[in-house]
């Protein structure tokens, strides 16, 4: 119990010091989200089977992502195309739009 009160306050922590990484301009992200739309849809929702939905997500693991692809850290032939013009700043934008799109969930009955 000790070992999950500490790996969840190491997250809290970790959480709490990342913000600032992916503190973008949603308004500016929407109008950069246009090559995205193909993939993803504006509404953040993959129009394709093998492309995540991306409305909703946490902005911080959108961060990371977009920068592991990038990097090369994460590889796809789609992404590689797209990414390489992005600038920090575009990073930031694009996670912080996808993030502000609300998703309402309905639970199986």
């Amino acid at each position: 119990m000790a070992r999950k009160t500490l790996v969840l306050a190491s997250m809290i922590f970790t959480a709490a010091t990342l913000p600032a990484s992916a503190a973008g301009n949603a308004e500016a992200g929407k109008k950069k989200a246009g090559q995205c739309q193909t993939c993803h849809g504006m509404d953040g929702m993959s129009k394709l089977p093998e492309a995540p939905h991306l409305a909703g997500q946490n902005p911080i693991y959108l961060v990371s992502a977009l920068n592991d692809y990038k990097s090369g850290a994460r590889k796809n032939e789609m992404m590689s195309v797209v990414i390489g013009a992005l600038t920090p700043e575009d990073i930031n934008d694009l996670a912080a739009y996808y993030a502000s799109i609300q998703i309402t969930v309905t639970p199986p009955k």
